[in-house]
Formats: structure tokens, C-alpha cells, sequence
């Protein structure tokens, strides 16, 4: 059973305004209902512990209210259920009780619920408690963001916005693993912008940045989501690939480059090109190696396109 109850103040998302109240009693469930009713929120009512845990497994409410005691899963059994098997998503849980014993409350709050009070309840109290609650889920959801936004920028290189050698080597320690499993090939490529440093000489840094990001751009918009690309460090790039045979590799590769030696860049009415050569390493097998091992093979040969002439693209003997 759900409730619309109507809105009032700033827009917020469907999800913020989710309250699951779990009760046996139609007449407390119609009096949660009546107290919430002037408040910015959706109830959803479940008449038991099961159909509560099936519309939180659906809903994802921000905040539970519970009664403590339903013929099927009571509603410490609720809370610990909640508590354990919906781990990736925070709710506040209120219980209800009509027993005022404060060891059964104590037992309640270590078993995973964040408030009590006790029946008959005041309404002006229920609905303190419930905005109480909707605080501490919104303060809870900020730190998450902030925390997801800052392992966001810990992973990724501030200039070109691509994946920084942190998130490469967490990306392809798990690849590694995978492509040994199922047999699949990765193919591991250094790109090495051609004398970048004649550019910074020439042009200046703010010229090579925005050579180092167009070079980015060209990775990213060539890359597909099951794979990676990132910055090595200078004007080096990391572009790994998997799923795809020597030949297809070398198709995918020759158009990173032929875009890079294709693109004209003016500055200060000033119009130059900058080339790229990509040394690239190969796995297909039971063992997976070191990443380490094959940045090597991958160097070495980044080594030999440069000694050739450079804009070439060169694989490591396999």
C-alpha cells in the first residue's frame, strides 16, 4: 500500500521522500499516515516483516518505521535483516514499541535500528523523530558523495580527466586475472607523444597541455567502456585493450595514431601537428604475467617505433 501524500516546498527526488512503516495494525498504519500527511514524503506500508523486506529490497526507503512485534518477522529480526543483507544502502530505522523496557530498547538499537518510541505515540514526536532521521540520511548521502568524488579524483589525472596509472593498475590486476580464466587476449600499448618537448619549448606549457589533451580526447573517444585508457606520467599514455585478435588490434591502434598525425593544432596564429608512437605488449595464456613485465615488453617496444622514425607503432616479440 502506498500513500501519496503531498508535497510542499523545494523539489526532491522520488528517493529521498520514500518512508517504509511496517505495522500489523491498520490502525496504526493509518495513524503514521496522518501524521506524516503535511510532510514532503512518500509513504510506502507493508502489513508484516516480509513484505517490509520485499518493498525495501524494491524502494530503497530513506527511513524505516517499524513496530516491534508482527506475527512473521518482528521488527529487531527487520532491522538486523535490513542491516545485513542491504549493506550498499543506508536507511534510518525507527522502532516502535509498547514495551518501555529499557533492555528490550537497548537490544533494539544494538540490533541495527537508530531510534525507539514507544506506543501510543505522540504524533508531533513520531513526525520530529522521522525529520530527525531524514537529516542524518541526507548528511549520510552527502559524506558518500564526498567520498565518491574524492576516490573519483584520487583515480584520475587532473589535466586530461583519463584514468591516472592508480586506476590502470587497479583496472588490469583484475583483467590479468580474467583473461587467464577465459582465455581472452589484452594487448597493453605506451603512446609517446613525438617530440612533446619541442612543443612546450616552442609554443610553451599551455600549448603542450592543450596538445596533451586533445591526445586524450582522441584515446577516450576510441576506447570502448570495456577497456581503459589513462596518462602514464608526461606526455606517455596507457591504452589497453581485450577481446580482440593481433590483426583487430593493429586496426584499433593505427587509428589512435592516424587521428593523432591528422590533427592540426593552432596557437598564437601559430598551426603544428604532433605524431604519437605506441610500443605494445601482448598476453594471451594460463599464467598471467606482472603488469610491470608487460609495461616492459610494451617500452621496449616504444623504443624501437622511436628508433625507426617514430609515428609507427611497433609490437614487443611474443
Amino acid at each position: 500500500m502506498t500513500a501519496t501524500i503531498k508535497t510542499e516546498g523545494p523539489e526532491q527526488s522520488a528517493q529521498d521522500l520514500k518512508i517504509l512503516v511496517a505495522d500489523d495494525s491498520a490502525v496504526y498504519r493509518k495513524l503514521v499516515e496522518q501524521t506524516l500527511s503535511d510532510d514532503n514524503h512518500k509513504v510506502i506500508f507493508a502489513k508484516n516483516g516480509r513484505e517490509a523486506l520485499d518493498l525495501y529490497a524494491k524502494h530503497a526507503p530513506a527511513l524505516v518505521i517499524t513496530d516491534w512485534t508482527m506475527p512473521d518477522i518482528g521488527g529487531l529480526e527487520l532491522c538486523k535483516k535490513i542491516r545485513q543483507d542491504f549493506q550498499q544502502h543506508f536507511a534510518h530505522i525507527i522502532l516502535l514499541t509498547s514495551n518501555t523496557d529499557k533492555e528490550q530498547v537497548v537490544e533494539g538499537l544494538a540490533g541495527g535500528a537508530d531510534d525507539y518510541l514507544t506506543k501510543p505515540f505522540h504524533q508531533g514526536e513520531l513526525r520530529a523523530r522521522v525529520n530527525v532521521g531524514l537529516r542524518v540520511v541526507e548528511l549520510h548521502r552527502q559524506v558518500q558523495a564526498k567520498n565518491r568524488q574524492l576516490e573519483e579524483m584520487a583515480l584520475t589525472d587532473p589535466l586530461t580527466g583519463l584514468a591516472n596509472r592508480r586506476a590502470i593498475d587497479i583496472w588490469i590486476t583484475r583483467q590479468l586475472s580474467a583473461a587467464a580464466r577465459h582465455d581472452f587476449p589484452i594487448w597493453v600499448a605506451i603512446c609517446d607523444l613525438d617530440h612533446f618537448k619541442k612543443v612546450n619549448d616552442t609554443y610553451g606549457h599551455e600549448a603542450g597541455d592543450m596538445v596533451l589533451k586533445t591526445f586524450a580526447q582522441i584515446l577516450k573517444s576510441n576506447t570502448r567502456q570495456s577497456n581503459i585508457c589513462g596518462r602514464h606520467g608526461g606526455e606517455e599514455f596507457l591504452n589497453i585493450i581485450t577481446h580482440v585478435e593481433r590483426d583487430n588490434s593493429v586496426i584499433a591502434f593505427e587509428r589512435i595514431r592516424k587521428q593523432m598525425e591528422n590533427q592540426k593544432f593552432t596557437f598564437n596564429n601559430q598551426t603544428f601537428s604532433v605524431t604519437t608512437s605506441m610500443g605494445i605488449a601482448g598476453f594471451r595464456g594460463t599464467r598471467p604475467p606482472a603488469f610491470a613485465d608487460l609495461l616492459a615488453q610494451a617500452d621496449e617496444a616504444l623504443y624501437s617505433a622511436k628508433h625507426k622514425g617514430r609515428n609507427r607503432i611497433e609490437y614487443a616479440e611474443q
